[in-house]
């Protein structure tokens, strides 16, 4: 709990479940190493649960390839803020939307996944994501 407290500090641009964080010590991911699989994807698929994003990136280890998935959505919110030198409304504060990545899931991708087909999720992950209601069953 005190790594979810920490990573989803205020304004930051991720939003991290309780099941990624469980994944990722499972895993043995890093937050660092799951942000680098959003920011530069080598493969982008449609994520299994609505309005998803499953993006890959391989492994180094040449004799024993995964692949690292992750699952998020983008999330639009609305923030005030004030802001010197520029308009502000008849409250002192501007309007401002921001995007957040919620990160729903990772994991490890035994060998590689196929190409241009919907992304494997192990039996295990799929069912804690039904069971915490992030897809439907």
């Amino acid at each position: 709990m005190q790594l979810q407290q920490k990573l989803n500090r205020r304004g930051g641009a991720y939003y991290w479940t309780n099941h990624v964080i469980r994944k990722m010590v499972f895993y043995g991911l890093t937050p660092e190493r799951v942000k680098r699989v959003i920011r530069t994807p080598k493969r982008v698929e449609e994520g299994i649960a609505e309005n998803t994003i499953g993006v890959m990136q391989p492994s180094a280890n040449i004799k024993k390839p995964t692949e690292v998935w992750v699952m998020y959505s983008l999330s639009k919110k609305a923030t005030l803020s004030q802001s010197k030198g520029k308009s502000l409304d008849k409250l002192g504060t501007i309007g401002r939307v921001t995007n957040r990545k919620i990160i729903i899931s990772a994991w490890r991708y035994p060998g590689v996944s196929p190409v241009g087909k919907k992304i494997y999720i192990p039996q295990d992950i799929l069912e804690e994501l039904k069971e915490e209601g992030i897809i439907k069953k």
